[in-house]
């Protein structure tokens, strides 16, 4: 059985993480699946937002620590560089939204792989935990670059110290995540936001991705020279057009994503 299913329906791929048994935790297998299936749907035009989620009770509890018992043996820096880092440069790089939909805890790898996307839902049930030092690990998987950035400094050495759980209302709160819905609601929530990013001006989407990255590391100068130079890019688009022709004409727009 597929450790990752993959559907597109309306324009948007599914990416369901599926080892609900272990709480969709990672092996091998599902990480360089997760990884193959991010690259089809960025290589698909017709694919204009991406929806990340777990099957089961569980978005993703990190690593599979089955893979990983034996302290001796395991090769983090392979587990690092094959697994984890190729999916959190995905994440960010494909020129498409990318929600996580977290229906339950999120823990290790999982939260922060979560927190690489673009927007983060989650149920109200859901938790983010940063496991890493439960075990004597650091957080990787992009952890220490987003959390601080989210959240803030001190909080986030406080959540990767202490390793105290956070529920979905409470990252809402902090800013760690951008909404938590009741659980009854969750689905048709997320899905629905899903739904509408799909009709928007994908382009325009992407474009703007590019600059949040690079607004990691750019002076403001520097940014707004950026930001000049991408709304060049953005106003030969398609969907620009589309956009102005339908203010004037007092109509909705039909974006295209291009």
């Amino acid at each position: 059985m597929s450790t990752v299913h993959y559907q597109v329906e309306n324009q948007v791929a599914y990416l369901t993480l599926n080892r609900p048994e272990k709480f969709n935790s990672f092996n091998r297998e599902m990480a360089l699946s997760l990884q193959d299936l991010l690259d089809k749907a960025a290589g698909d035009d017709s694919v204009r937002c991406i929806y990340l989620t777990g099957s089961g009770k569980g978005f993703c509890a990190g690593q599979d620590l089955a893979e990983a018992s034996d302290p001796e043996t395991i090769d983090f820096a392979r587990v690092v560089a094959e697994h984890y880092n190729p999916v959190v440069h995905r994440l960010r790089k494909i020129e498409k939204p990318i929600i996580a939909a977290v229906n339950g805890v999120a823990a290790g790898a999982g939260a922060n792989i979560a927190l690489a996307c673009d927007i983060v839902l989650a149920s109200e049930s859901a938790s983010f935990i940063q496991a890493f030092s439960k075990i004597g690990l650091i957080p990787d998987s992009g952890g220490t670059y987003f959390l601080p950035r989210l959240v803030g400094m001190q909080r986030a050495a406080a959540l990767m110290m202490t390793a105290d759980k956070v529920t979905a209302r409470e990252a809402e709160a902090m800013g760690m995540i951008y909404k938590a819905f009741a659980d009854d609601v969750f689905e048709m929530e997320s899905k629905k936001m899903a739904a509408h990013l799909a009709q928007m001006p994908t382009k325009g989407l992407g474009l703007t991705k590019r600059l949040l990255n690079a607004s990691y590391v750019h002076t403001l100068e520097q940014q707004l020279e950026s930001e000049k130079q991408v709304q060049v890019q953005a106003g030969m688009s398609h969907d620009f057009k589309e956009g102005v022709a339908a203010f004037l004409e007092k109509r909705k727009p039909e974006f295209k994503g291009r």
